[in-house]
């Protein structure tokens, strides 16, 4: 017996001595409006001598109220958008006025604040064709004028100083390309990077940050912001799910707008109030307006939105009800307000995949802003909270199978019954035979589980492109016989799943599909209740499946009268078992799996009994997130 136990743990240190931030998610009304009664800053035309571009070449400077050539200065350098120069900010935007009323608050730290011509080249100007690929090229030279010509020429001039922990660089647009570009690319250089409405000059995540781990040591604060209506929002979610996935600290601030103005503007009050301070990272995810809108939603859906924390805010209009509850496992109590909406936010929701409904004045019904999914014994509402494992499900650029929906007349059971089938790509135009995996779901669902909540044709997908699985047909069958779910299981419903196995699904299969029927090329696996018709059908059958698979599942420690003669046949077969089987694969959802501790009975017996198995343990409880891991683990182990 080989005991695995596979956890992923996420771990961030934080020094407890950094201050925290006060929570202000945006800025207050009159936030750019000049003051006459507070102490204003200067701004100032400098030339500089640039190398990389042979001429010189102009940017505006502003140093804050009260600025003395006797003290040091930390620097923000702020960049415009394509059709921009170093006028814009000052034209558009007033950071001047923004931040002489924040000084006056007490809210940001003295600064120096430079604003470029991020166009490097000789007619540097935004005068006609600024999408010219001369002129688009130049916003990428600007790294060099920048790195090697005009800080030099500030630390030069300016009192500033000149490490890396005060110096920071943010922009809009095509400048908030240039930020994340340049900001991650030298981070020796810059601690502090803000990317507002980023452009798609933005580098993919892979190349912008190829050394996470160096990110999360050396960066201060990393700002991604970005209008909800903005076009160009796509480039800010995939940095931010890139960052995400791989524990990078940063903010994600997501504000109803398009692409413009008021969005920087917001986006330059919010970021200059984390620079050149101590900071709190785990309290960036509390700094946003909106969140995401899930897969899940249907189209055009605005709710229920995902906060960066995963907590959900949910908002619905049902003028006429008089109480209404978000079910998610936890019940939250809505309120309405005026205009007949009800509204709440979550607290934080396990990520990947949570069935919900509402309750509305008493009686659950999904919610027709999200996708329904068959589940607890009825049609729920399901919701995508982000998850870190997502990658193995996502939808990639490669051959893809298919999900073919079948109606079969069973022998098994004497009834037409449905089954849902993958076959991996290129089954159409092959006259290869593929083995197979027999794919059983939980209590309270059904065939469609796998394919829905499991998402396993993606997951198959991805690892038949990589390498990882050979190509196989995968049936994923109704397990609901007899009574159908859990009430009333017992051996009477095993057994006729066990028949339904033999007599329906399996012979419609190797009837209809071109598939290997040796015991070699048959797998068997399910989740919860469908690990039980595994262990049960499965080893009463290790004839037919050389390969058996059970999630989440374990024969009931409380319930003798079941497992009792499944021991016993194990017992007396131990050796056929051993020999017959390839891989008998049992895979838990850590300690906080409703199946848990009957697992750790059932395998302390299969110790005891000489059963060989091995084990795997993945954090998540009894949910799809857990299973969807282990159809991923359990698929690479098949047919080899």
């Amino acid at each position: 017996m080989k005991k695995i136990i596979l956890s992923v743990i996420s771990l961030v240190v934080i020094n407890t001595s950094l201050m925290a931030q006060n929570i202000e998610k945006e800025a207050p009304k009159g936030f750019d409006v000049v003051n006459p009664n507070i102490a204003k800053g200067k701004l100032k035309y400098i030339n500089y001598k640039s190398k990389t571009v042979g001429t010189t070449r102009k940017a505006l400077v502003y140093t804050p109220p009260g600025y003395t050539k006797s003290k040091k200065y930390p620097v923000l350098y702020l960049l415009h958008g394509i059709g921009g120069d170093e006028n814009e900010w000052l034209n558009g935007g007033t950071p001047q006025v923004i931040l002489d009323n924040l000084y006056a608050q007490g809210k940001i730290e003295p600064m120096i604040v430079v604003m470029p011509n991020g166009r490097a080249m000789k007619d540097d100007s935004n005068k006609g064709n600024i999408m010219a690929p001369d002129k688009v090229q130049a916003f990428a030279t600007f790294e060099r004028d920048l790195l090697h010509d005009l800080i030099p020429y500030i630390e030069k001039n300016y009192p500033a100083l000149t490490d890396r922990e005060n110096r920071a660089i943010a922009g809009l647009s095509m400048g908030g390309g240039q930020s994340l570009n340049f900001g991650l690319g030298n981070l020796d250089t810059f601690a502090y990077v803000g990317g507002f409405s980023s452009a798609p000059n933005t580098k993919q995540p892979q190349e912008l940050l190829p050394n996470p781990e160096e990110a999360i040591k050396k960066l201060k604060v990393l700002w991604i912001s970005c209008g909800d209506k903005d076009g160009l929002i796509t480039n800010s979610k995939r940095t931010h799910d890139y960052l995400f996935k791989n524990d990078v600290p940063h903010i994600y601030y997501i504000e109803p707008g398009v692409h413009d103005f008021k969005v920087w503007k917001n986006g330059l009050y919010m970021f200059s109030q984390f620079l050149f301070k101590q900071v709190d990272p785990s309290t960036f995810t509390q700094y946003t307006v909106l969140g995401t809108k899930p897969e899940t939603n249907m189209r055009n859906a605005e709710y229920p939105q995902v906060l960066p924390d995963n907590r959900v805010i949910f908002k619905l209009k049902a003028a006429d009800a008089q109480k209404v509850q978000i079910d998610l496992g936890k019940k939250y109590d809505m309120v309405k307000d005026a205009e007949g909406f009800w509204n709440v936010t979550t607290d934080v929701v396990n990520p990947g995949f949570n069935y919900y409904s509402l309750i509305i004045d008493g009686v659950a019904v999904a919610d027709p802003a999200s996708e329904t999914f068959y589940g607890m014994s009825r049609m729920a509402s399901g919701i995508e909270i982000p998850h870190k494992d997502q990658d193995i499900y996502a939808l990639n650029n490669i051959p893809h199978g298919d999900i073919r929906i079948k109606k079969y007349f069973s022998r098994g059971t004497n009834s037409w019954r449905e089954m849902y089938i993958y076959t991996p790509p290129g089954y159409d135009t092959s006259t290869e035979k593929y083995p197979v995996l027999y794919l059983l779901h939980g209590g309270g669902e059904d065939q469609r589980g796998w394919a829905t909540q499991g998402k396993t044709n993606l997951i198959l997908d991805n690892l038949i492109a990589e390498g990882k699985a050979n190509s196989m047909v995968i049936a994923m069958i109704d397990g609901n016989v007899g009574g159908g779910g859990m009430a009333g299981f017992g051996e009477n419903s095993l057994k006729a799943f066990e028949n339904e196995l033999k007599r329906g699904a399996i012979p419609f299969i190797e009837s209809n599909y071109r598939v290997k029927t040796d015991v070699q090329n048959r797998a068997l696996a399910g989740l919860s209740m469908g690990g039980l018709q595994t262990l049960y059908a499965g080893i009463q059958n290790t004839d037919m499946f050389a390969y058996l698979g059970v999630f989440s599942s374990g024969w009931w420690a409380n319930n003798t009268e079941l497992s009792a003669p499944q021991y016993e046949f194990m017992k007396t077969n131990v050796s056929t078992i051993n020999n017959n089987l390839k891989e008998f694969w049992i895979s838990m959802g850590g300690e906080e799996d409703i199946a848990h501790d009957n697992c750790e009975i059932m395998i302390k017996k299969f110790d005891e009994m000489g059963i060989h198995y091995k084990y795997s343990e993945y954090p998540g409880g009894h949910a799809w997130p857990v299973w969807r891991h282990d159809i991923f683990m359990f698929s690479q182990l098949l047919f080899k």
